[in-house]
């Protein structure tokens, strides 16, 4: 049996090779790697202009929105924080409209991290563009920070990672209103919104932590189940 095709969403960045300095496209080879050991083939996408998004699409049998910088606040109509570093506006414009693409086409979505805001805001959602100003804290920001996760057993999510999980991955977004056809299915202990999934899609999952990294490969596992 083939492996399914996993597409992983990338970014621009300058990178140094020998003498070389130069833009190049990046993806942290977690993300790879977790698709190889769930039994997928991974290829890293460019986020070179929404033009090739439906050939992507017709190709792919699961996209992974990878993490990343936040997302532009006029991506969903709101007001950018000053204290935000700054967005890659051709990557939020190229990974919505593949977002938009693989959820029409019924493409099992695997969304992590910035992946999660990018799925809430390409279905109508919004997001608090700095965390902390909301909480009056920045519990969720602290690197190294274990934060304790409840997840609705019902869910595809849940059926995959269980109802409880710990989880290290600091964040000062988060999802605000939830896009068309989301549900909330995991929360942290003050309820901000940790996992949410798409109903009526074949697997749509959006995460805010990283389950690429570490060794509980589950939910990659439960994405290529879906991708076969």
């Amino acid at each position: 049996m083939s492996r399914p095709l996993i597409g992983i969403t990338a970014y621009f960045e300058a990178a140094r090779w020998g003498d070389w300095v130069r833009e190049a496209v990046l993806s942290p080879p977690s993300y790879a790697k977790a698709v190889v050991r769930a039994g997928g083939a991974p290829v890293v996408l460019p986020p070179l202009g929404p033009h090739a998004v439906e050939d992507y699409v017709r190709g792919l049998d699961g996209l992974v929105l990878a993490g990343g910088v936040e997302m532009a606040a006029g991506a969903y109509n709101g007001e950018q924080d000053e204290r935000v570093p700054d967005p890659q506006v051709h990557r939020d414009r190229f990974e919505l409209a593949l977002t938009r693409a693989a959820v029409r086409a019924d493409v099992p979505i695997l969304a992590i991290a910035r992946g999660m805001h990018v799925l809430n805001v390409a279905q109508g959602g919004t997001l608090i563009p700095w965390l902390p100003e909301v909480l009056g804290n920045d519990r969720h920001g602290e690197p190294g920070a274990v934060h304790a996760i409840q997840v609705s057993v019902s869910s595809k999510l849940g059926k995959a990672v269980g109802d409880h999980i710990e989880t290290v991955a600091p964040h000062q977004q988060s999802v605000r209103r939830l896009g068309s056809g989301l549900l909330a299915v995991a929360w942290a202990e003050d309820q901000i919104v940790e996992g949410i999934e798409l109903q009526g899609h074949r697997f749509g999952v959006g995460v805010q932590w990283h389950p690429e990294r570490g060794g509980d490969n589950r939910l990659f596992d439960a994405f290529m189940e879906a991708a076969r």
